[in-house]
């Protein structure tokens, strides 16, 4: 059955940006977080799954995955705070804030009435669920992370801290570009930094305007006080979960090293380099998803 499913998946690659990125408007749910929503959509049956995006992109980053996953499990996709169609402002939750992420996520599974899930994550998102599974491990069945930017595993090491600095500054014009209200030079810049040059030149016009959709969070990144909560290898400890680890081939050295770190933390861990960069479940979805589906399977 996953060779088909895996088909459909591709073909919604190849026909077009709307069909991986555009959802109908009446398949939006909303779920009552205290004094706020979050939007998410959600397919299939079963086992659920609930997909996290990552920075500059929100629940439509998964489209095409949903549908790929339908048949075996229930499938959620949601827009984190302050991100697409969610209210965004400059002075909403940044993008960072990896641990106000993780308490969001741990109230959105228990509004859907949900007990146990599979998390796959991508890049922020998935260092929202680093926080989350540490906190809450009794609600993880299994755990997909690709490339979480949990910087704090690096900092036992000068190596390690020296990695971590020369990413923030390969960062740092497209955050000065956020704080300034530029965020067609941000988006490029975030893109490029993260990617490699030319990143942003390779998305489709639809990736480019949910970028833009969510240039917001980035904005209150780069203008919060707030200090970026910090990851730690004993936090990873607390994780009873298996986890897969996957890493696009091209990504920075920077995320390489924190999947390192991962690795030798979390007690139960494999890992998986996929042909990418960075933004693996976007530029390689077959791969991914077979990665995924072959994980699962196995817990």
């Amino acid at each position: 059955m996953v060779a088909p499913m895996h088909a459909r998946a591709l073909i919604a690659v190849l026909v077009g940006g709307l069909s991986l990125f555009q959802a109908a408007v009446a398949d939006v749910k909303h779920a009552r977080l205290g004094d706020f929503d979050l939007a998410y959509i959600e397919e299939g049956q079963g086992e659920p799954i609930v997909f996290v995006h990552g920075g500059l992109q929100d629940y439509r980053l998964w489209n095409s995955h949903l549908s790929t996953f339908a048949s075996r499990y229930r499938s959620i996709a949601y827009s984190r705070s302050n991100h697409f169609p969610n209210a965004v402002s400059i002075d909403g939750t940044p993008d960072g804030a990896a641990d106000l992420h993780g308490v969001d996520l741990a109230a959105f599974i228990k509004v859907l009435g949900l007990t146990r899930v599979h998390i796959v994550a991508h890049s922020s998102g998935a260092h929202a669920a680093l926080f989350f599974a540490a906190s809450h491990p009794d609600m993880v069945s299994s755990l997909v992370l690709n490339e979480p930017p949990a910087a704090g595993l690096l900092m036992s090491s000068p190596e390690g801290k020296k990695i971590a600095m020369d990413f923030s500054a390969r960062l740092a014009p497209a955050l000065d570009a956020f704080r300034k209200g530029d965020s067609q030079t941000a988006v490029r810049l975030f893109a490029d930094g993260v990617g490699g040059p030319g990143t942003y030149d390779r998305r489709s016009q639809v990736v480019r305007d949910m970028m833009l959709d969510n240039a917001p969070s980035h904005a209150a990144d780069a203008v919060t006080s707030r200090p970026r909560p910090v990851f730690t290898c004993d936090m990873a400890k607390k994780i009873t979960a298996h986890a897969l680890l996957t890493e696009g081939t091209r990504s920075p050295t920077f995320f390489h090293r924190i999947v390192d770190e991962l690795q030798r933390c979390l007690p139960h861990a494999e890992r998986l380099a996929i042909d990418a960069s960075h933004t693996v479940p976007g530029e390689n979805p077959q791969a991914f998803d077979e990665a995924v589906f072959a994980f699962l399977s196995k817990h």
